[in-house]
């Protein structure tokens, strides 16, 4: 990969120029094009930088011609977003704002978004877990289910869950009222003796009235909310029937004369319902603490690296004395030390000292990290063994830590596509189960046996108590909120929930090489002289040409320079030569270093020299001839090292079924010598970086679903036109904004992780909606007496409310043990 001084590759941890979200605004988006090709290769043409001063100015041209343009062919622009009809990368304002929250990485596949509601705020703090598009700027209830409102991001200073601590509060109320209630109806059931027929009545409804009209009242204020908004939902179904058993039941005190004869006992009374009423309300009141209990838990994840963050820093002053500070008053350029056992306060650049860093919390990989000077730390990791002075380069909003915690949120509220269907059923549901329960009403009315009313009123009551919209609700939304949590807890950020379903699906694996197979650090690992040439004096003046590049393999050979101790000696007259090396005057000498074609191309004869450098290839080097005063001087081997875990990790993925591509602009022997070694089924070398989006394309038009992965700003164009793009978390801005997925750890191991997520998520999300729509297609026939006619038996109210509120618990459950995903 070619960069220009400002362009590096930044690692995920490293401080932002801006958001994670946001465009890279100091990009020059000329040297994009012609720097950041991994086709510049040494194997295959040997490209070097050589200035800005033309990309300022073709930059400047043209931001004149629009407000938008693509960051991969900056010849592109237009007067409103969009996208590139070149790589189909969404184009960046080139001005240098924030794009807007439309444009991130689409695949032009149907999401199931729901339009906002209407009234509701497009852009606030509060949502709804069910409802992700309903939006609000404090709390309140959901207009469609009725749900609380939960803040759209979590916070270390959020306090207690205020709907949990108010619905605890009525539970118990409720709890203490219903005892004897539901005793007063069982006593004479055991002891053969009832309280005295004047006084049973008016106690029972004394004591149901302030459960049902206080501890029940949200479920009213929702259920008529839902009747004007025109979304009925759970609540709409409880208050319909507790409001039936209730008022009947008063009636049947104050008035038992406008009952017919049939339905009244000896002495004048007739049955009453409060018992019922105000056990329902308990059990409904006793569901949603549950729930909201278990909904906690599925945010743990983003507490959990909330909790990362250290509340005091060690601050060192320019007199170096160290202060004790809150870690929220640092600021940019701060000094801080970390001792052994310590968090790291915030992101920063190791400016002293050794130590090794555990970051396992934000990568998932469970060995320390080595951290010297110069290096980059993350806020919240540990320092194991060593101190470390600490220069604070990302604070607040722009440090990694609140990036994650933005992008899980965002992620776990996201909406799968098969929500879809989920929300077409739900649409219907209620007013259905209103109508099978009118119909129940009015069959058991009519046919019944006697007393038919009271009869009616149980069975209809009970159909409306036990259907459970929200079950069906949840199903999704939860799995979804757990998976993306336990994915950010193993270093796989997942973006939008439609990427976790496709991911799944996916069944071949396009991969870039270097940085995502390779560590990205080159290195030169042999040398072979030519004619005599002394290698040590060849190194030196290969050093002094490359040092004028900041290719990769050019800092190999500088980096290589200087470890022998020697000074590397100054060039004059350095120049780059685009797709094949670089030249400069050093000491009198004219060196040219590049590739084989290119110092052909400058009367170089290298025939001679084929046979080592197809060697090098083979073994899986790049090869780099050194000439001077026009006659080849040594050839180098610059090899980029295999990551420890790439060949394990392509040896699972191959295991789950999928087909491994590679991608590369290095030459055909060196791309096949390391597919030889991973075993990997596909290689296509030579690659330019505008031609990778279109070999996905081609793989995509035979039928497979492609997961690309890959670190550069040339993968951007392949990752946005992938099924799911996945960025590692070393590379840079544009490709980690163009993917779905960031493996933060840059280890395809991650991916193995994300592909067993993706499947466990969907099967859990297909487990919960199995059992909500069972539960609702078993149990309100039975509400309703279907078993009466053979059996004589009929469902209570009570029985059906139990039901109902542990469906959806069970759900959530279900979706919780996604937490043990491994």
């Amino acid at each position: 990969m070619y960069t220009s001084p400002d362009q590096a590759p930044r690692s995920f941890g490293e401080a932002p120029r801006q958001p994670l979200t946001g465009p890279m605004t100091d990009q020059d988006p000329t040297s994009t094009t012609h720097q950041h090709g991994k086709s510049h290769q040494h194997g295959n043409s040997h490209q070097h930088g050589h200035g800005r001063q033309h990309g300022h100015a073709q930059q400047h041209d043209t931001h004149d011609k629009g407000t938008w343009l693509c960051p991969m062919h900056p010849e592109v622009t237009s007067d409103h977003p969009g996208r590139c009809p070149k790589c189909g990368m969404f184009l960046q304002p080139a001005d240098g704002g924030d794009a807007p929250a439309a444009q991130h990485h689409d695949h032009q596949h149907p999401t199931g978004e729901p339009a906002v509601v209407a009234g509701a705020v497009a852009a606030g703090d509060w949502t709804c877990p069910m409802h992700p598009e309903v939006r609000s700027d404090g709390p309140g209830d959901c207009p469609i289910c009725g749900m609380a409102l939960e803040r759209v991001s979590a916070g270390l200073d959020d306090g207690p869950n205020q709907e949990l601590v108010d619905m605890r509060r009525r539970f118990r109320v409720a709890a203490v009222l219903s005892v004897p209630l539901v005793a007063m109806v069982m006593v004479p059931m055991v002891l053969g003796r009832a309280l005295p027929g004047s006084v049973a009545p008016w106690l029972e409804l004394a004591l149901s009235t302030p459960v049902v009209w206080w501890a029940g009242w949200p479920f009213f204020v929702r259920g008529a909310k839902s009747v004007v908004s025109r979304h009925l939902n759970m609540f709409t179904l409880v208050s319909l029937g507790v409001g039936a058993a209730w008022l009947y039941s008063v009636v049947a005190v104050l008035a038992p004369g406008l009952f017919p004869s049939g339905m009244r006992a000896m002495d004048g009374r007739v049955g009453t319902y409060f018992e019922a009423a105000a056990v329902i309300i308990t059990l409904v009141l006793l569901g949603q603490v549950l729930e909201l209990r278990a909904r906690d838990q599925t945010s743990g994840a983003i507490r959990t690296l909330l909790d990362l963050s250290p509340a005091t820093a060690h601050r060192i002053g320019a007199d170096g004395t160290e202060t004790d500070v809150p870690a929220a008053e640092l600021q940019l350029g701060d000094r801080c030390r970390v001792r052994p056992g310590e968090k790291v306060p915030a992101d920063g650049t190791v400016v002293d000292g050794h130590a090794y860093v555990d970051e396992s919390m934000i990568t998932g990989e469970p060995v320390p990290v080595d951290k010297s000077p110069g290096d980059r730390v993350i806020g919240g990791t540990i320092i194991q063994g060593g101190s470390l002075v600490v220069e604070a380069t990302g604070l607040g909003a722009d440090s990694t830590l609140a990036r994650i915690v933005d992008l899980v949120s965002q992620a776990q509220r996201s909406r799968a596509p098969i929500q879809g269907l989920v929300d077409k059923i739900s649409a219907v549901f209620v007013p259905v189960v209103i109508a099978v329960a009118l119909a129940t009403f009015g069959l058991w009315l009519a046919i019944g046996p006697q007393p038919r009313l009271p009869f009616a009123i149980v069975a209809a009551v009970s159909v409306l108590i036990i259907a459970c919209p929200c079950a069906l609700g949840l199903a999704t939304p939860m799995s979804i909120m757990v998976g993306v949590g336990r994915g950010a807890s193993e270093g796989v950020l997942v973006k939008n929930a439609e990427a976790l379903e496709r991911l799944q699906k996916v069944d071949t694996l396009v991969v870039d090489k270097t940085g995502t197979l390779t560590q990205g650090r080159p290195s030169l690992v042999d040398q072979q002289g030519v004619d005599g040439h002394e290698d040590a004096r060849t190194l030196l003046l290969a050093a002094a040409v490359e040092a004028g590049s900041e290719h990769p393999l050019a800092r190999a050979v500088v980096d290589a320079a200087r470890q022998t101790g020697r000074t590397v000696p100054a060039a004059s007259d350095f120049a780059a030569h685009p797709g094949g090396g670089v030249s400069a005057t050093v000491d009198g000498q004219h060196v040219l270093v590049g590739s084989p074609a290119f110092l052909g191309s400058q009367h170089v004869d290298t025939h001679a020299l084929d046979a080592v450098v197809e060697a090098y290839r083979r073994r899986g080097a790049t090869a780099i001839v050194v000439a001077v005063d026009g006659r080849p001087a040594s050839v180098l081997a610059i090899a980029d090292p295999l990551k420890a875990t790439t060949a394990g990790a392509i040896e699972d993925l191959r295991r789950r079924g999928m087909k491994v591509v590679m991608l590369t602009g290095d030459n055909a022997t060196t791309a096949r010598a390391i597919a030889d070694e991973l075993r990997i089924d596909q290689v296509v070398a030579d690659v330019l970086p505008d031609q990778k989006h279109g070999h996905v394309q081609a793989l995509q038009a035979q039928g497979h679903t492609v997961v690309m992965a890959g670190d550069g700003v040339n993968d951007a164009p392949a990752l946005a036109v992938a099924d799911v793009g996945v960025a590692m978390g070393t590379g840079t801005d544009v490709a980690i904004e163009s993917a779905d997925v960031t493996l933060l750890g840059g280890d395809l191991a991650a991916l193995v992780k994300a592909r067993d997520l993706s499947v466990d998520t969907m099967r859990n999300i297909r487990q919960n909606l199995v059992f909500a729509f069972v539960y609702n297609v078993v149990g309100i026939p039975l509400a309703a007496g279907a078993l009466y006619p053979a059996f004589g038996w009929l469902l209570s109210p009570v029985i059906a409310a139990a039901a109902m509120a542990l469906s959806s618990v069970s759900v959530i459950t279900n979706s919780l043990r996604l937490r043990r995903h491994r």
